[in-house]
């Protein structure tokens, strides 16, 4: 409100000297006493509506201003400038000082004080300070009104003519008489809020109820105290023409800022909302970042887990668990990945064209984070299936060697048996010449079985070791059967020897041989050896993946049958040397003749061992065969999965091209591009059924226990990376097209315009990765008529360039951006100043602004949007003040709100 130093000083026709003015009227007796009375209550209620923003007031005129104090802050709060430190002593000569410094002041503006004294303020002067007062509001309440350049009376009393005209019973000619009855303050707060006052029940026969209603709506509703008394204003011939003036100024004031406030308060209320939506947007993918971020978290442990019961049937509960995560878990996380994608790019858009700042989520949450901890999943998701593969493949074989093992050992501990007894036995000692000898071969030919069961007992180590090595889970029993088997051979091996030098003492004494039982003992005992290795042949577990593995396995026992035959001549022949032992002791009558001292077979043993041998080739051939079988169909399997994986695998691939190709912009206008980037999507969510159909025989594969397939390049893990990617790639260009149709739209560029844009842009984007490096967006900016010099300043100028279509520094440039720098410089947008005055406005002019002030010109959510987010002013203003200018640049990214 304050006019420029060096301004006329006319105030409304009054002389410049309030005291000349006084004198005058006392000499014509115009001067009422009960004016006197009006201006002190007026003028102290308008001195404490300036005060009271500073926490302050005062009760009694001529002495709070007394020491110059609140003079000094008065004026301060009602020009907005800083005044010169007050003196703080108590002294009369203090209180003087610090009036001067306030008369200073208010001379310092261009108002010429004549007859006003520092001393009289000081003193407690009523006419002194109510003069002082008044030239106070003159020059800085009233002066500024300025109606049809008339004076500033002239023009108060004009607006008040203007505004009253349409009401009956109103007439307003000067500032006393026209304003008893109390109807002209009415009409003027009728005129400006009809919905506070019904003017129809007021009467002017009721200048009480009148003036009361006027005062009690104004001060309730427009912030305007109670400066007139209605009791003083009735029963005065004629009020105080000042009085009136200077209430009648603040209801001008009060109005005057109405349009301004309701055009500010639109305004924010524009601004506020587009923050509002995109601070929901914002929110909205912090939450589904958040979210998305932890559930890779959690699942991370998970995949990235090696640990496994050991066991087969655990292993493959664990294969059933990573299919029920594939197909039920992970698609939805596909989905809201997409979605998250989406919403950033769309929420960057409207940042982007609001003349927002670029928006950067917290950390560890950019698109960058998410597309890491996702490639970081899918990774895991890899090494996982192979880990359970290979697990599974590890533990088959586990449970092969430790049957294996199982087998062998009990073979082993079934011939041991009664070993360890045998050899201990003292026989020898009461037998006679023969049988010593007999002993002693049969002693020998233990020797000769003892070292043939060598290699199985090492069998038996090599395969404790193995599972050892591949850490079989019941690995405990295994290694402590192994140590009783080798340490009870270790027993054998001392016990035969030290048998042997026992026999071989006695034969010194006694030398009597039975050829036919030793030569039945030398060959008997190599034949039950391979009775026995046969026998465990013939049973021996065995795994194959492929036709020609089994076709192997069969013909070694094609190759083994044929070696039957002389099999069976030495059966024949080990027979016949019994039949010659029974042959001899029925011709001899030999005593005990029938017992072979050299070993504890028997005919009746080989013959049962042969039988098992017969019987179990026919059995053999009987799993071969199945187990051909069973490789034949998994062969079919393998070619209905490369059948099936080599049409979907390069359909992706097209698909992906096409995707590409229109995300590109070389096929027809943006709606065209949409529309088929719509049917594309919809012809990839019809085409599911082939992948579902693949996912049925992969899940067959792997249940048949086939780990390749030479039939095709393409494995269901690549085409399931490959449809996710074609999923996501349409959700992306559909995104991003529909952005572009948003900036055109927004930007009002022709299609025209839009088509050179993008073809420069995909001229100079040579890999078609969908975006440029800097130097090629310098050539494409050059190509399409943006001058950028080669000198240091062209420099400059294109590195603010790329701050602005790179603002993250990530090194390449969109097509959204490039598209976006060419068109936004022509777009009318608000800026952080407009804003700034706008508050201003609804402030008074203050440089903070109340929350009931907000709640007073704002909607109810604007305005308390603004009081949650809105710093504390810290410029010494009253309690609760508000910094409007701090949370108005903070919109826009100046600073930190």
């Amino acid at each position: 409100m304050m006019m420029e130093n060096g301004m006329m000083n006319n105030y409304d026709g009054y002389p410049d000297g309030y005291m000349e003015q006084e004198e005058e009227w006392e000499r014509e007796g115009l001067l009422d006493p009960a004016w006197e009375k009006q201006q002190k209550k007026t003028f102290t209620a308008w001195c404490n509506s300036h005060l009271r923003k500073a926490g302050t007031g005062i009760e009694n005129i001529e002495d709070d201003f007394r020491n110059g104090l609140k003079l000094m802050l008065l004026l301060e709060v009602i020009s907005g400038e800083t005044l010169p430190k007050p003196d703080r002593g108590k002294m009369r000569f203090h209180k003087i000082a610090n009036v001067n410094k306030a008369l200073d002041f208010i001379a310092s503006k261009g108002v010429k004080l004549v007859s006003i004294g520092a001393e009289e303020i000081v003193d407690g002067n009523l006419k002194m300070t109510l003069g002082m007062i008044w030239t106070i509001i003159l020059r800085f309440a009233i002066q500024d009104i300025s109606v049809e350049e008339m004076t500033a009376k002239e023009g108060l009393l004009l607006w008040c003519q203007r505004k009253t005209a349409p009401y009956k019973n109103v007439n307003v000619q000067n500032f006393h008489l026209s304003f008893k009855d109390g109807l002209a303050f009415c009409a003027l707060i009728h005129r400006h809020r009809p919905d506070l006052i019904d003017y129809s029940k007021l009467s002017k026969d009721n200048p009480l109820e009148n003036l009361n209603t006027a005062f009690d709506v104004a001060e309730k509703y427009l912030d305007i105290p109670r400066m007139l008394d209605p009791d003083d204003l009735i029963n005065t011939p004629k009020p105080d023409e000042r009085a009136i003036m200077t209430y009648v100024s603040c209801y001008y004031h009060a109005f005057q800022g109405a349009q301004q406030a309701e055009t500010a308060a639109n305004r924010i209320c524009k601004v506020l909302k587009v923050n509002q939506e995109n601070e929901r947007l914002m929110e909205e993918y912090e939450r589904l970042a958040s979210d998305l971020l932890e559930w890779i978290r959690r699942t991370m442990p998970w995949l990235n887990s090696r640990q496994t019961d050991n066991s087969l049937a655990g292993c493959q509960k664990k294969l059933e668990d990573y299919r029920t995560y594939r197909r039920k878990h992970k698609p939805p996380r596909v989905e809201q990945k997409a979605k998250l994608e989406t919403n950033f790019n769309t929420l960057q858009t409207k940042l982007r064209l609001s003349n927002r700042p670029a928006y950067m989520p917290t950390e560890g949450k950019m698109v960058s984070d998410i597309a890491g901890a996702w490639k970081g999943l899918e990774i895991a998701e890899k090494a996982f299936e192979e880990w359970l593969l290979s697990e599974m493949m590890r533990l088959e074989r586990l449970e092969y060697l430790a049957q294996k093992f199982k087998h062998k050992a009990d073979i082993h501990e079934d011939w041991t048996r009664g070993k360890e007894e045998m050899l201990q036995s003292q026989d020898f000692r009461q037998c006679k010449l023969q049988d010593i000898k007999a002993l002693k071969k049969k002693h020998e030919a233990f020797e000769s079985d003892l070292a043939a069961h060598q290699d199985r007992v090492e069998q038996i180590a090599a395969i404790a070791q193995e599972l050892n090595t591949l850490e079989y889970h019941e690995v405990g029993s295994v290694n402590a059967r192994c140590q009783r088997i080798c340490s009870q051979w270790d027993r054998l091996g001392a016990l035969t020897q030290r048998r042997r030098q026992a026999l071989d003492d006695a034969e010194r004494v006694l030398e009597q041989i039975d050829l036919l039982h030793l030569e039945f003992a030398k060959r008997a005992a190599p034949f039950n050896n391979w009775l026995d290795g046969t026998r465990e042949d013939l049973v021996d577990m065995f795994i194959v993946h492929t036709i020609e593995e089994i076709s192997g396995l069969m013909d070694a026992h094609a190759r083994f049958k044929a070696t039957l035959g002389e099999a069976d001549k030495e059966y024949q022949a080990i027979v016949n040397l019994v039949h010659q032992v029974e042959s001899i002791v029925k011709q001899h009558q030999i005593p005990g003749g029938l017992e072979n001292p050299y070993t504890t077979l028997t005919a009746h043993e080989l013959n049962r061992k042969w039988s098992d041998v017969r019987q179990l080739v026919p059995q053999r051939d009987g799993t071969l065969a199945a187990e051909l079988r069973k490789q034949q169909n998994n062969e079919t399997l393998r070619r209905q999965f490369a059948e099936k994986a080599n049409a979907v695998g390069p359909w992706i691939e097209r698909q992906m091209d096409a995707v590409t190709a229109i995300g590109m912009g070389l096929q027809g206008s943006l709606e065209d591009q949409l529309r088929r980037l719509k049917e594309y999507e919809a012809g990839v969510y019809a085409y599911k059924p082939h992948i579902e159909e693949l996912e049925r025989i992969h899940q067959a594969v792997q249940e048949g226990m086939i780990f390749e397939n030479r039939y095709s390049q393409y494995t269901m893990e690549t085409l399931r990376v490959g449809w996710e990617q074609l999923l996501t790639s349409i959700n992306r260009t559909i995104n991003e097209v529909e952005n572009q149709i948003l900036t055109r739209d927004s930007k009002g560029i022709t299609q025209e315009q839009l088509t050179e844009f993008r073809a420069s842009f995909n001229h100079f984007d040579k890999n078609r990765t969908g975006r440029l490096a800097p130097e090629e967006l310098k050539s494409c900016l050059v190509s399409v008529g943006y001058s950028i010099g080669k000198d240091r300043q062209g420099e400059l100028d294109f590195q603010r360039i790329l701050a602005v279509v790179d603002p993250n520094n990530t090194g390449y440039v969109s097509f959204d951006a490039f598209l976006d720098f060419m068109t936004r410089e022509s777009t009318d947008t608000d800026t952080a100043e407009q804003v700034i005055d706008s508050f201003r406005i609804l402030a008074g002019d203050k440089p903070y602004i109340t929350a009931e002030e907000l709640r007073r010109e704002l909607p109810p959510d604007q305005a308390e949007y603004c009081v949650a987010r809105m710093p504390p002013y810290r410029g010494g203003g009253p309690p609760g003040a508000l910094d409007y200018m701090a949370f108005s640049t903070a919109l826009y990214g100046e600073t930190d709100l």
